[in-house]
């Protein structure tokens, strides 16, 4: 069998999604981050052919990787090193130990606080020692980590920013201790209120891909999980989003909303909201719109939201036809 020690864990993932098929690997590449899913993407796509030995060496490595990271977690390191001794050699065996050994040391070991809102993480670690706040925030996605930091007390900021920059090497086995005392001090605290995952993280990822991708991925979940994607799509753009848009989007949105159903959605709405529409519209046809909402008198807050998901639908349609732009998550990127 051919020797595939000398290759990247980026090559033998590429290698492994083409031998698996695309339906397979579009699902393995959906559970990535955007870094990894680039990553193997580029090399899929540089790689033209593959002698099938070697090809069938690296789907055995990921198939004994599974098998050892399965043993260890059932009974620990020894009994993984038996049960693969027996069927695999010892030398195979140890071999695979190690990788895995290393890999599970090189990881950050705080991946239950990358599901938290950075607001709340914010909370949670504010309390602790500056040195462990950076040590936590080195570890996490530099954005999750910007944003954390943002929300931490002012007194703290600039001590926590000092620590992480002049933060050392330190060893997985200290990280592995304080990720798994906050673990247990987080889920002991039963009253204590945070977003982690659902449909909001979700729709957050997809707000920040490119419009392209992030259309053929739930076009793909849609299959599968249509209410899903209702739900993610509602999430990704609700109706108060649209003070975020510039004066040429809600020029278009005007044209092709039903004037009614505006009036509608807008008599729920916000001053600032009512501004942004009121300063691409002439006097006349403000002072109209004002005399239709007070005529309406007190309405139904179910009307009102189904106006408004009317009129996100129809801003949707001009995003989807290129008339306008809603994504990209940030401010600056709206026209």
């Amino acid at each position: 069998m051919a020797d595939v020690s000398n290759l990247t864990g980026i090559k033998k993932a590429a290698m492994l999604l083409i031998t698996l098929g695309e339906e397979l690997s579009s699902k393995i590449l959906g559970a990535l981050d955007d870094d990894e899913v680039q990553d193997i993407s580029r090399e899929i796509a540089l790689t033209k052919m593959v002698d099938p030995d070697t090809m069938e060496a690296v789907v055995e490595e990921f198939y004994n990787m599974l098998l050892a990271k399965k043993f260890i977690s059932k009974g620990g390191l020894d009994y993984a090193k038996s049960v693969l001794t027996k069927s695999l050699g010892p030398e195979r065996a140890r071999k695979i130990i190690d990788r895995l050994t290393k890999l599970l040391e090189q990881s950050s070991g705080f991946e239950f606080l990358t599901k938290i809102e950075p607001k709340q993480l914010a909370k949670f670690i504010q309390n602790e020692h500056p040195q462990t706040i950076a040590l936590i925030l080195a570890h996490l996605d530099p954005s999750q980590a910007a944003e954390s930091l943002a929300e931490l007390p002012e007194d703290l900021k600039a001590e926590v920013a000092i620590r992480i920059a002049n933060l050392q090497d330190i060893s997985p086995s200290v990280v592995k201790t304080l990720s798994k005392v906050l673990e247990e001090r987080f889920e002991s605290i039963s009253s204590y209120n945070v977003e982690v995952g659902g449909v909001k993280s979700v729709a957050e990822i997809f707000n920040r891909m490119d419009r392209t991708t992030s259309k053929q991925t739930l076009e793909r979940l849609e299959k599968d999980a249509p209410e899903l994607v209702a739900s993610i799509r509602d999430m990704m753009f609700v109706f108060d989003d649209i003070k975020r848009l510039g004066q040429q989007a809600i020029q278009e949105i005007l044209k092709r909303a039903d004037k009614n159903t505006l009036t509608l959605a807008l008599k729920g709405a916000d001053d600032e909201l009512k501004s942004r529409f009121y300063e691409c519209m002439s006097k006349r046809a403000v002072e109209t719109m004002k005399e239709e909402m007070d005529y309406m008198g007190p309405v139904k807050l179910k009307d009102v939201e189904k106006a408004q998901h009317e009129i996100v639908e129809i801003v949707r349609e001009l995003d989807e036809e290129g008339v306008i732009s809603i994504s990209g998550g940030d401010e600056e990127q709206y026209v």
